[in-house]
């Protein structure tokens, strides 16, 4: 299947990659302290390549591959009054150095939003260990603009839930190398 930047439904893919996001877009932007030391900063990361960011977050994820890789297709499931929503998006850039692991990913036709979201794990110079998460979006469908104030709020929702994904695989992960089950 040949990939191409006209299958997003936005133009200003790899935007999320810093914290200038574009105008006429409903902005996120949240940051939480996850915890301390590089070990953490690890376990995070390695759950994040697991998708787990979504699943933590009580979202199912089909995708091309195991882990996110720039290029690579997903949809995530997202419950809603008994039933799944499939959206579609891929993963328009990735970064991992000594500091930082993270990803940004952009809708595809058929998701009720458009726009692109990032999900980055890094340590500071005092060890202290950081999850951001950015975002830009406005709505796709008519039925995301009719829903209006209800669609931000389940935004804001499954926001808070990758939130708390985030602070879950740090203490699951921390708890695991420390001997506790």
């Amino acid at each position: 299947m040949t990939r191409r930047r006209a299958d997003l439904t936005y133009a200003e893919v790899g935007a999320t990659r810093s914290d200038a996001l574009p105008a006429g877009y409903r902005h996120v932007r949240r940051r939480i302290r996850v915890g301390e030391g590089r070990e953490l900063l690890t376990a995070v990361a390695a759950g994040m390549r697991a998708w787990g960011i979504h699943r933590k977050a009580g979202l199912r994820v089909r995708a091309d591959s195991d882990a996110p890789q720039t290029g690579s297709d997903f949809s995530a499931g997202v419950p809603l009054l008994g039933w799944t929503v499939w959206v579609p998006c891929r993963v328009v850039w990735m970064r991992h150095d000594p500091t930082r692991y993270g990803y940004g990913f952009g809708t595809l036709r058929g998701h009720p939003e458009s726009g692109e979201e990032a999900f980055e794990v890094s340590i500071d110079s005092a060890g202290r260990v950081w999850f951001d998460l950015r975002a830009f979006s406005r709505p796709a469908t008519r039925v995301t603009r009719l829903a209006g104030p209800v669609a931000v709020l389940l935004q804001a929702r499954i926001t808070d839930r990758y939130v708390a994904a985030a602070r879950a695989l740090g203490q699951s992960d921390a708890a695991r190398s420390c001997g506790r089950p």
